[in-house]
């Protein structure tokens, strides 16, 4: 056995579930489906529930507690009638829960300690028929069902890497591997360390055809053709970024096996000290702006934050700020932090004008600025016109502070909160961040790959 073997062994012995969780999970389930059932038989249209997800193909991780049940109605009904019949059964069959809301509204709640989506879906013929993007689930859940058997423990593997990479997940705030992209990826390659040995020598774009379509063409950096929906890349969501940081840590790990990739050790959040001594080591200007978070579910905060952010680091680099690196935050309140390389501008910039050889341009330009008392010239530097005027911002706070913040490309629910109000961190300011964001920061200023 390997080093590697050995690492992957002690692995599974801390994430495969045992005996105790496998039968708790199917008394769950079972109990959960005799509910929909009953609540079903109310109804005056034909329902039946499936069990979809980790839980469902055997590839969760032990200590989950998640169930998905989708309970899929006929194709012909009304989306409004989906949504009421969806609902009603999910008050039923979970009396204390809520409702959350994805493509449409569906209900979560607690059931002998599992967390449950209990999601309304149609029942299709085909994936390629979908009316609602739940549809599809069912569909990967049959096809990997068939097909994983003795590869089901190398997902849970791979899982747990990604996991302690910061990889899992395919929403918009990680951009990372969902749970089915896992799987598929752990079948086309064979495996957990098979996986790993063709990650480390990518060459992006990848692309993987699973049933052979090939029909879609993607621009992604890793495309995994969805086996039930060839229009569909299963990768759309991952972000280069984490296609490089797998490939990164795939090498890591065959280099030098070790636990620790799988299971890194909980970090102290950053308090507002560690962010000061951070500011005095690195001598940059940060600023912060400061508001109060948009009500909205993450994967549509997050987008409209990187918008913003996107933006405000834009016109600071137009501005001659020189933005060094920049990151959000987000909670009750959010933040778009920059730390930019120039603090202060001087109070006024050069303007070049055209070569005076240009007779048009140049004299159009002339004449713009000889009566302009605010402006040092027009002078001739070398063979061109030049003025010197007044700088509008000469720090990245004024700008910041100044209505010229709403001229930027900002998301718009991040503008609308932005226009109730909002606050700017200046320097050692930005450290009472810290009492909010310290992971973050921690995160921020201790950066890996």
């Amino acid at each position: 056995m390997t080093d590697l073997d050995s690492v992957v062994a002690a692995v599974r012995e801390r994430i495969d579930p045992d005996a105790d969780e496998r039968a708790a999970l199917a008394a769950a389930v079972s109990a959960l489906r005799e509910r929909v059932e009953a609540t079903v038989a109310d109804l005056p249209v034909d329902a039946d529930a499936v069990q979809v997800g980790s839980t469902a193909r055997g590839t969760w991780l032990s200590g989950d507690r998640d169930i998905d049940l989708f309970v899929r109605f006929p194709p012909d009904l009304p989306r409004e009638e989906l949504e009421r019949y969806g609902l009603e059964v999910g008050r039923a069959v979970l009396p204390g829960g809520h409702e959350e809301y994805a493509e449409h509204p569906y209900v979560k709640g607690d059931f002998e300690g599992f967390d449950v989506d209990l999601v309304p879906c149609y029942a299709v013929p085909e994936a390629t028929d979908i009316q609602s993007a739940v549809d599809r689930t069912p569909f990967h859940n049959a096809y990997l069902d068939a097909r994983l058997d003795d590869l089901r423990g190398d997902v849970r593997v791979f899982k747990r890497f990604l996991k302690g990479i910061g990889a899992y997940g395919s929403d918009l705030r990680t951009k990372g591997f969902s749970g089915y992209l896992s799987e598929l990826l752990v079948l086309e390659l064979g495996g957990f360390v098979p996986l790993l040995r063709a990650a480390a020598d990518w060459h992006p774009p990848v692309e993987f055809d699973p049933e052979n379509h090939g029909r879609a063409t993607f621009d992604d950096p890793l495309v995994v053709v969805d086996p039930t929906d060839p229009e569909r890349n299963v990768a759309a969501v991952l972000s280069a970024a984490n296609v490089a940081r797998l490939q990164h840590y795939a090498r890591d790990l065959l280099a030098d096996p070790r636990e620790e990739l799988f299971f890194p050790p909980n970090e102290r959040p950053y308090s507002r000290v560690d962010v000061r001594e951070q500011l005095s080591r690195r001598g940059t200007h940060p600023v912060a702006v400061v508001f109060d978070a948009p009500n909205v579910v993450e994967d549509q905060l997050y987008p409209q934050l990187e918008k913003s952010l996107s933006g405000v680091v834009a016109e600071l680099d137009r501005r001659g700020f020189d933005p060094l690196r920049a990151t959000t935050m987000a909670d009750d309140r959010a933040a778009l932090f920059v730390e930019c390389s120039v603090a202060e501008r001087s109070r006024v910039s050069r303007h070049d004008g055209p070569p005076v050889a240009v007779r048009e341009h140049a004299r159009g330009f002339f004449e713009k600025y000889e009566r302009d008392a605010d402006v040092y010239g027009p002078f001739i530097d070398g063979d061109r016109y030049v003025v010197e005027r007044e700088r509008e911002f000469t720090t990245p706070e004024a700008l910041l502070r100044s209505d010229a913040l709403f001229d930027v490309a900002l998301g718009a629910q991040v503008e609308s909160a932005l226009d109730e109000r909002y606050d700017v961190f200046v320097g050692d300011d930005v450290a009472m961040l810290a009492d909010e964001f310290g992971d973050e920061l921690r995160e921020y200023f201790e950066p890996r790959p």
